[in-house]
C-alpha cells in the first residue's frame, strides 16, 4: 500500500462513517441540540468530560459555546466547562482519590440540578466518565453520552446516547467533533436566531 492509498482509505472510511451517522443518528443529534439549548436558555451550565482525544473534543466544544461557534455570530458567552482543563484539580484528585474520580468530583463541585453533563468516551468504558454520569444523575442533571462501537458500559446510562456505529477510534472521534459542532450550531440558532 502506498501513501496515497493510505490517505485515500482513511478519507473514504471517514465519509462512510459520516454517512452512517447521517442515516442513523439525525433524530438523536437534533434532540441533543434541543436539550443543550433548553439547558442554556434556563440559565444552566453544560459540563463536558472525556479522556485523551475525547478530552480535547470536550475542551473544543466547550470553547465554541463560551466564545462562539460561527465567525460573525456575535452573541453573549454561554456557560460551558470542560472538566479536563484544570491540571491542579486533575492531579490532586488523581493523587488523593484516584483517576477514576477526576470528573465526578468536579461534577459534585460545579453541577446543579438542571445542568447538563456531556460525557465523551469512544469505547463507552471510561471509568471516570461513568462515575461522572452517576454523580450527575444523583444531582439531577441532564446527561448526554457521545460513544462509539456498541456503546460499552455507558450505553443506556445517559438521558440520550449518541453512538457512532464504528469501532475505529479515529472515525468515532471525527464524528464526535462533527456532532459537537452541530450541537453548537443548533444552540446558536435556537437561542440567538443565528445561522
Amino acid at each position: 500500500m502506498n501513501l496515497k492509498e493510505i490517505a485515500s482509505k482513511q478519507i473514504q472510511d471517514s465519509i462512510e462513517t459520516k454517512k452512517a451517522v447521517l442515516d442513523t443518528l439525525l433524530p438523536q443529534i437534533e434532540e441533543a441540540g434541543k436539550l443543550a439549548s433548553e439547558v442554556l436558555e434556563k440559565g444552566n451550565m453544560i459540563l463536558f468530560c472525556g479522556n485523551g482525544g475525547s478530552s480535547c473534543d470536550a475542551s473544543h466544544i466547550a470553547a465554541e459555546l463560551v466564545v462562539r461557534y460561527k465567525s460573525g455570530n456575535e452573541r453573549r458567552a454561554l456557560p460551558a466547562l470542560a472538566l479536563n482543563s484544570d491540571s491542579a484539580v486533575l492531579t490532586a484528585c488523581s493523587n488523593d482519590y484516584g483517576y477514576e474520580f477526576v470528573f465526578s468530583r468536579q461534577v459534585e463541585a460545579f453541577g446543579k440540578p438542571g445542568d447538563l453533563l456531556v460525557g465523551l468516551s469512544t469505547s463507552g468504558n471510561s471509568k471516570n466518565v461513568i462515575a461522572a454520569m452517576e454523580s450527575a444523575k444523583k444531582i439531577g442533571m441532564k446527561t448526554i453520552s457521545f460513544l462509539g462501537g456498541d456503546g460499552g458500559k455507558m450505553k443506556g446510562m445517559a438521558d440520550l446516547d449518541l453512538i457512532i456505529p464504528r469501532k475505529e477510534t479515529a472515525r468515532i472521534q471525527e464524528s464526535h467533533i462533527l456532532i459537537g459542532h452541530i450541537l453548537c450550531s443548533i444552540v446558536e440558532y435556537k437561542l440567538f436566531q443565528l445561522g
